[in-house]
């Protein structure tokens, strides 16, 4: 029990914070976020022990996770969103940068695209990790984020274009 609980935390948890990120982006709402990752982690402790035939310790909890969030699914469309990606900007739970048009843009990406987008982008797995992680080819991952980048870049002029009208910018 000892080398499972050193391993463990050795391994695993220097990647917590990641996963929490993860999770929050991935699901709009800090509540469900820290309960995909509190259920990804008991999953992960459980099975620590093969984390050693994995040459990535970080892709194999984020498989894991992603793996709880798409077994979770039927329940989670059952139930009502609890909070909309743009509250975790407004309560300081979104990193640096983030903004709640892109918190919003985000969150209308098609949930395939968006998980893509944030393992690679944000998280920095490279594409063939993400492939691994979710069993679709590199190229699949790699289409994927070029939609999701050119759905957030339409997004984001749409927003853009829409502040300038309302604050009357370039009109006659």
């Amino acid at each position: 029990m000892g080398n499972q609980q050193s391993q463990f935390e050795a391994l695993i948890i220097p990647h917590a914070p990641a996963l929490l990120r993860f999770a929050r982006r991935l699901s709009g709402s800090a509540t469900v976020a820290e309960d995909l990752v509190q259920d990804a982690l008991l999953r992960a402790w459980r099975s620590v022990d093969t984390v050693r035939n994995h040459a990535n310790p970080k892709a194999w909890v984020f498989r894991i996770l992603l793996n709880t969030w798409y077994s979770e699914g039927r329940r989670r469309s059952a139930r009502p969103v609890e909070a909309p990606l743009a509250e975790a900007a407004r309560v300081g739970q979104a990193s640096p940068g983030d903004t709640s048009e892109m918190m919003q843009a985000l969150g209308r990406l098609p949930e395939e695209q968006r998980s893509v987008l944030l393992l690679t982008v944000v998280e920095g797995f490279t594409g063939q990790e993400v492939a691994g992680m979710l069993d679709i080819p590199a190229g699949t991952v790699m289409s994927r984020v070029s939609r999701a980048r050119a759905a957030m870049r339409a997004s984001l002029s749409e927003e853009a274009a829409g502040e300038q009208k309302k604050a009357g910018v370039g009109l006659p």
